[in-house]
């Protein structure tokens, strides 16, 4: 039985991560269930200028991955379609990471008002006792992010701001990027190699940065 990951994708900035995520989740064989909220459609036009459309998506969603998706074990569910599999605790998943998270849709998981298919199957994978992420991306939090944030805490989600961490040598944008998508994966339990972990010693980080700039040399 098909038993997918659920990747909401929601209208905060940060698309290159949802991005990151989903790639990473394909490589590693993961069958996958998106649903990408109305707003969400207007960030990923903003930041990347791709369109996802609900009768097109599987053509959209490659050009916006880059990367052909024939092989890929995914499906898309319209954020309006509240009958969809996800909406239900019988619809058989692994789990769900809402990846950027806006403020809004943390508020509406919180307090379960399932305005949409991403909220509602968040709101369904915590009564269910499923694993949650919920990757906030909003800078400066006031009081009520930070109460929603804890309420998701409280009922059980895995709250990851995104936050890259710099201690893996990144040089480029992308590999912060790929380091916040792999902390994702981890909190997921997806094995991946999207940055180096650290290894107790310090400069191992740059270190590994720069054989991997070496070896991308060499292969191009």
């Amino acid at each position: 039985m098909r038993i997918p990951w659920v990747v909401g994708v929601s209208g905060a900035s940060g698309t290159p991560y949802a991005r990151a995520v989903l790639s990473a989740l394909i490589d590693a064989g993961e069958a996958v269930d998106v649903i990408v909220s109305k707003a969400s459609r207007l960030t990923i036009l903003d930041e990347t200028g791709h369109t996802v459309r609900d009768a097109h998506w599987k053509d959209d969603l490659a050009r916006w991955l880059d990367r052909p998706l024939a092989e890929a074990d995914i499906e898309y569910w319209p954020a309006h379609d509240l009958a969809a599999g996800p909406s239900s605790g019988s619809y058989r998943v692994k789990g769900m990471v809402v990846v950027p998270a806006s403020t809004a849709a943390c508020a509406g998981i919180a307090i379960g008002l399932s305005k949409d298919l991403l909220q509602r199957a968040a709101d369904v994978n915590l009564k269910e006792r499923r694993r949650v992420v919920v990757v906030p991306r909003e800078t400066p939090a006031s009081r009520s992010h930070l109460v929603h944030m804890l309420s998701l805490h409280d009922a059980g989600a895995v709250v990851m701001p995104a936050s890259p961490g710099f201690y893996a040598g990144a040089t480029q944008i992308q590999q912060l990027v790929d380091f916040l998508a792999g902390r994702v994966l981890d909190a997921m339990g997806v094995p991946h190699s999207l940055y180096t972990r650290w290894r107790g010693e310090l400069g191992s980080g740059r270190a590994a940065a720069g054989d991997r700039a070496g070896r991308a040399g060499a292969d191009g």
